[in-house]
C-alpha cells in the first residue's frame, strides 16, 4: 500500500491546484472574518468578494484539511433524511425551503466548478443509492415517491438497470439522482480558495484562532502571529475544530467514514464497473460507497476509522467487499487509505447558531458536505451582508453539547468493527 495517510490519502497525492499560503502576521482589519478553510468558509468567502466585501480567512491547518480533504466526493442533492422527515424535524417553513435549497446544491457546485474552470474530477453523471435489501428496497421507493412528487429528476432502477449502471448483480435496485455526481474533494477546495483569491478575498494557512473576543463594536481575533479586527466573524471549524474552539467537538456526534483506494484498474475491467462513473452507496445501516477516480481506481469506503487493529480489519473487509461486489475485479491491490471525521447531530439535521452580534455558524452536515457546504457558505456571507435570519433555511438554535456523546461514539465505532469482521461472502 503506497500511503495509509489517516488525513488525506489518495486526494492529497492526486489533488492540483493547491494555493500558496502563508500564516497571518501581523494587524489586520477587514470586513467579515472566517475560522475555517473547508467548503463553508471558502464559499463565503468567494461570495463575499463577488458582492465587494473584503474577507479574511483563517485555517489552523492548511486549506481542506479536515472533513473538505477526507470527503467521498458525492456531490449529492438534499439531505441524508427523506424530504417528509426533514419537514417533521424542522418545522413545514423551514423544512420546505431546505429542501428545496439543498436540493438545488449540485447546481451552484458545478456551477462554480465551470465558471472558474476548477480542475477536480468533476462528473455530473447521477449518483446511485443501491438496495442491498429488501428493505433497503421500500425505503428507496418512499425516497423515489418523495422526490418525484416536488419535481426532482429521480428514477428508481430495477434490478437488471441497476445491475447495467453499477456493474453488480449485488442490488436489488438503485434509485438514480441525475442532479447529482463525483468530484475529487479537495481539488475542488483547492479550487474554491482559488477562485476566492482571484475575486479579492484574503486566506492564511497555519493560523489557528487562539482567541475571539470583542474589541468595542467589532471582533478581534488572535493568532500566534498575529491579529483581525472585524466587523462580522463567520466559525466555519465543522468536525475539525482547532484551538480556541477545541469545545465544540462536544456539540457533535462522534462519527469516522474511512477510504481504500485500488491501483488503476484495466480499461476492459472498467467497461463492466460503474460504466458510466456514477458514485454509488448502499442502504445497509453500516453503509458502503464506492466510486472511481480518473484513473480508474477504485474507492470503497465504509463507517468507521483506521486507527490500530481496525487497518488491518477495514481492509480485509474492504477487499472481501470488493470481490463480493465487483468480482469481475478479481485481485486488486489497495493502493491508498485515510479516514475522517463526519460532523453529525442526532437528529441529522445541521444547526444554525447566532453567538453573538454579526458572530454565526452553520455546522453538522451529517455526511454531506460538499452541497451543504457550497450553500450555507453562500447564505452565511448574505447574512452578513445585511442579511435577517431568515436567510438562512434552518430555525436558530443554542449550541448543547450530546448528551452521552462518548458512548454514542464507541457504539459507531465498536457496531461497524463488528460488523466488517463479522461480514463473509454469501
Amino acid at each position: 500500500m503506497k500511503d495509509t495517510n489517516i488525513n488525506n490519502g489518495l486526494w492529497a497525492a492526486t489533488a492540483s491546484g493547491k494555493p500558496s499560503l502563508t500564516s497571518l502576521v501581523g494587524e489586520h482589519k477587514t470586513e467579515v472574518a472566517i475560522i475555517g478553510g473547508g467548503y463553508t468558509g471558502l464559499s463565503s468567502a468567494l461570495h463575499l468578494s463577488l458582492a465587494g466585501k473584503s474577507s479574511i480567512v483563517l485555517e489552523a491547518n492548511d486549506v481542506g484539511f479536515g472533513g473538505a480533504g477526507r470527503n467521498v466526493g458525492l456531490v449529492n442533492a438534499g439531505l441524508w433524511l427523506m424530504p417528509e422527515d426533514v419537514i417533521k424535524l424542522v418545522g413545514p417553513d423551514h423544512g420546505q425551503r431546505l429542501i428545496d435549497i439543498l436540493g438545488a446544491s449540485p447546481d451552484l457546485v458545478f456551477g462554480l466548478i465551470e465558471k472558474y474552470k476548477i480542475p477536480c474530477e468533476a462528473w455530473r453523471h447521477g449518483t446511485l443509492h443501491c438496495a442491498d435489501s429488501k428493505i433497503g428496497y421500500k425505503a428507496l421507493q418512499r425516497r423515489e415517491k418523495q422526490w418525484v412528487e416536488r419535481g426532482a429528476p429521480v428514477r428508481l432502477l430495477e434490478r437488471d438497470e441497476a445491475a447495467e449502471k453499477t456493474g453488480s448483480k449485488a442490488y436489488i435496485g438503485a434509485l438514480l439522482d441525475e442532479r447529482a455526481g463525483t468530484i475529487q474533494p479537495l481539488a475542488y477546495a483547492y479550487g474554491l480558495a482559488r477562485a476566492a483569491l482571484d475575486e479579492g478575498a484574503q486566506i492564511y494557512a497555519r493560523s489557528p484562532v487562539t482567541s475571539l473576543e470583542r474589541d468595542g463594536n467589532a471582533w478581534r481575533l488572535t493568532t500566534p502571529g498575529g491579529s483581525v479586527l472585524s466587523n462580522a466573524v463567520i466559525i466555519a471549524v465543522q468536525g475539525y475544530p482547532e484551538a480556541a474552539f477545541k469545545h465544540q467537538i462536544r456539540n457533535m456526534v462522534p462519527f469516522n467514514y474511512f477510504q481504500f483506494a485500488t491501483s488503476p484498474l484495466g480499461k476492459e475491467i472498467l467497461e463492466t464497473v460503474l460504466p458510466g462513473r456514477n458514485g454509488a452507496w448502499d442502504t445497509n445501516l453500516i453503509l458502503s460507497s464506492y466510486r472511481l477516480d480518473a484513473l480508474g481506481r477504485l474507492i470503497v469506503g465504509s463507517v468507521g476509522n483506521l486507527e490500530d487493529f481496525a487497518m488491518g480489519l477495514n481492509r480485509a473487509w474492504a477487499l472481501r467487499s470488493i470481490k463480493k461486489v465487483f468480482p469481475q475485479i478479481g485481485t486488486v491491490d489497495l493502493e491508498y487509505a485515510w479516514y475522517g471525521r463526519i460532523a453529525m447531530t442526532t437528529n441529522h439535521i445541521p444547526r444554525f447558531h447566532i453567538l453573538g452580534e454579526n458572530l454565526a455558524m452553520v455546522t453538522c452536515y451529517n455526511g454531506r458536505g460538499i452541497g451543504p457546504g457550497t450553500v450555507f457558505g453562500k447564505l452565511l456571507a448574505t447574512y452578513m451582508m445585511g442579511g435577517s435570519p431568515e436567510e438562512i433555511p434552518l430555525p436558530v438554535s443554542k449550541i448543547t453539547p450530546v448528551f452521552m456523546r462518548g458512548l454514542r461514539g464507541l457504539f459507531y465505532e465498536t457496531g461497524s468493527r463488528m460488523y466488517h469482521l463479522a461480514q463473509r461472502l454469501i
